[in-house]
Parts: C-alpha cells; sequence; structure tokens
C-alpha cells in the first residue's frame, strides 16, 4: 500500500468535527500536508488544534468549508446522528466526502447519499478503518490463496469499559468494524441475521449485544460486543478448513497469528491436529493514515474508495436487520433478498 503521497498537489481536506477521534484525522491531514481547515462549534475544541496546529484555519461553522473552493474533500467526523445532514449538503456543494462509521443511523438516507454521489460523480467513503489494517489486508490474502481453506466461522469480540454513548446503542458503536471485516472476508450476502442484547445504564440503549449472521454456503459468524466489559479485548477469530487465525487488534505484538490446526477424521473418528500458531509478519502503517492517504488517492484518480459508500450500505443494512431483531427479542430477519450486490 502506498505510503508515500504527493504532498500538496490534491488539494485541500477541511475536518470537521474536533473533538475524540476527529483529533487524529487532523493530525494524518496534517502529516499528509492536505490538512486546510477544520470546524467544531465547540470553542475549546477549536482552541486545542489552534495550539497543537497553528498553521491550519479554524472555523466554527461547517457552511465555512462548504464555500471555501480550495477545499476538495471533506471529512466528517461528528457524532453519527449528524452524518446524513452533513454529507448531503457536502456533496451537494461539490466536494468528495469521507463520512466516519456508521455513514448514516437510517438506511433510506444511505441509500440517498450513495445515489446523491452517484448522480455528482462525488467520492463517498466511509471509514471503516479496520479494512486498511495490515492484519486485516494479509488476511484477505491468506483467505484469497487458500491458505485458510474454505472458510467456516467467524467470531468477533470488542469490548471494553467506556465510552458509553447517549445518541446510539452498542451495536451501532463498536460493531460496524466487525461486520465490516466480516462481510468483506466472507465476499457473500448473508440470508439471516439475529441479535439479542441487553441495556443496563439507560433505558433502551443496549450496552451489549451478541450478532448471529448466516451465510447462503453455510458460513457463520457472530459479532460481541460491549463497553460495559471489565477489560479491552478486539480479537477476530477466522476457522477456516486447513488453518485458523486470530486478529489480535490489542496485542502490542504478534497481532496476527496463524494456527495450524483443526480436527481430521480418521477411521471415521474425529482426530484433532494442535500446532503452535506462527506470527504473520505485517507492513507497518498506522491504518487511519493508510485510510486518509486512500482518500487523498481516490479524490486524485477518482478511482473508488475500498470502503466506498456502497460498502457503508452494506454495512448499515446489516446493522438495521440487526437492530430489528434486537428490537423483536432476537427474531432472525431474513435480508437474503435486501441486497444482491457483490461484496
Amino acid at each position: 500500500m502506498n505510503t508515500e503521497p504527493e504532498r500538496k498537489s490534491r488539494g485541500q481536506i477541511a475536518v470537521v468535527g474536533a473533538g475524540y477521534w476527529g483529533v487524529n484525522h487532523v493530525r494524518n491531514f496534517h502529516e499528509l500536508g492536505a490538512l486546510g481547515m477544520v470546524c467544531d462549534t465547540s470553542r475549546p475544541s477549536l482552541e486545542r488544534i489552534a495550539e497543537r496546529f497553528p498553521d491550519v484555519r479554524i472555523e466554527g461553522d461547517f457552511r465555512s468549508a462548504l464555500s471555501d473552493a480550495n477545499v476538495r474533500g471533506v471529512v466528517i467526523a461528528t457524532p453519527a446522528a449528524t452524518h446524513y445532514q452533513m454529507a448531503r449538503q457536502a456533496i451537494e456543494a461539490g466536494k468528495d466526502v469521507l463520512v466516519e462509521k456508521p455513514l448514516t443511523l437510517e438506511v433510506a438516507e444511505g441509500e440517498h447519499l450513495v445515489q446523491l454521489a452517484r448522480e455528482r460523480s462525488a467520492i463517498l467513503m466511509v471509514g471503516h478503518l479496520l479494512e486498511y489494517h495490515p492484519a486485516v489486508l494479509r488476511l484477505r490474502e491468506l483467505i484469497a490463496s487458500g491458505e485458510i481453506g474454505d472458510l467456516q466461522y467467524i467470531y468477533s469480540n470488542r469490548l471494553n469499559l467506556g465510552k458509553v454513548r447517549r445518541e446510539e446503542n452498542i451495536l451501532w458503536s463498536f460493531a460496524p468494524h466487525d461486520i465490516a471485516i466480516i462481510l468483506r472476508l466472507v465476499g457473500e450476502w448473508p440470508e439471516r441475521i439475529a441479535a439479542t442484547g441487553g441495556a443496563y445504564l439507560q433505558a433502551r440503549i443496549a450496552d451489549v449485544t451478541v450478532t448471529n449472521i448466516e451465510f447462503p454456503t453455510g458460513i457463520r459468524a457472530h459479532i460481541f460486543v460491549s463497553w460495559l466489559h471489565p477489560y479491552k479485548e478486539q480479537r477476530l477469530v477466522v476457522v477456516g478448513s486447513k488453518r485458523m487465525a486470530v486478529f489480535d487488534d490489542v496485542s502490542k505484538k504478534d497481532k496476527l497469528v496463524v494456527y495450524d490446526q483443526g480436527v481430521e477424521f480418521v477411521n471415521g473418528e474425529p482426530v484433532t491436529r494442535k500446532n503452535e500458531g506462527i506470527t504473520e509478519p505485517l507492513e507497518a502503517g498506522e491504518p487511519l493514515q493508510q485510510q486518509c492517504i486512500e482518500f487523498l488517492e481516490c479524490i486524485r484518480t477518482r478511482r473508488r474508495p475500498l470502503t466506498d459508500g456502497e460498502s457503508g450500505l452494506r454495512v448499515l443494512r446489516v446493522l438495521d436487520a440487526a437492530e430489528r431483531s434486537l428490537a423483536s427479542g432476537g427474531s432472525p430477519i431474513d435480508i437474503s433478498n435486501y441486497l444482491k450486490s457483490q461484496i
């Protein structure tokens, strides 16, 4: 993956939202020489940006980015409830857009953004950050080459204590990352989604959910997310017919370990094959920086991003089905005809 972008030659980027996560976009686009403006309604946030990046223009009004002809791309790192309106206004103003996950909170709004971007020939990209992680990119290679064998089962745990949201539940806050990865690794559209969970801190805002995903070829996946957990865990396990792989994003080293183990039948009896795991060497690089570079490259070349609007919409559809299942007490939702486009 390209890590040496052409600096200063791709126009200017405006980052909208300089809070908890937006400041990381600010840092990366500044390092890439492409940051032209930071917008936020919070004066303290802007003051922190001005102190850290004194050469960057700061504005309290989002419309400043939309009216500036030098701004070619807008990064929206604001609360999820604002994504649709801000992304729509940016596209209508002729800007390319990178919007943090989830794309929107309503499927119809996501569909409108994708259609609007198509009509305006705008780049619409979604911040599914982990699709740019070296471990996930390597996992895709291992699956494509057949080293893992036929995919059988995938599960993901994304657990921590805090940061508790008030405008979205844990499913919408944590699970988009894992849904995006699982859809990409499997390469199929699911048949059924079922989700259960519980709300303990705030009424009707789930703190813990487990989502089960069934695919037409028999592959299954489940996603366990919680912000009410005693320790941090971010682990994805891929089980194949030949090997198994574990992506542990909390680990300082050994991020991706492949195990040559499984179960074989000898004379009709199951025999376990166990071996030590082998750590996969990975390219260095911050996933967010790779995502930022991708956005800049797509602005310049007009090619579609890996995590384009359509991929964001697929994730949104799965989230919507999981939310409906959660509301019904875990009843499976059939989405086999919900979307037929390629993953």
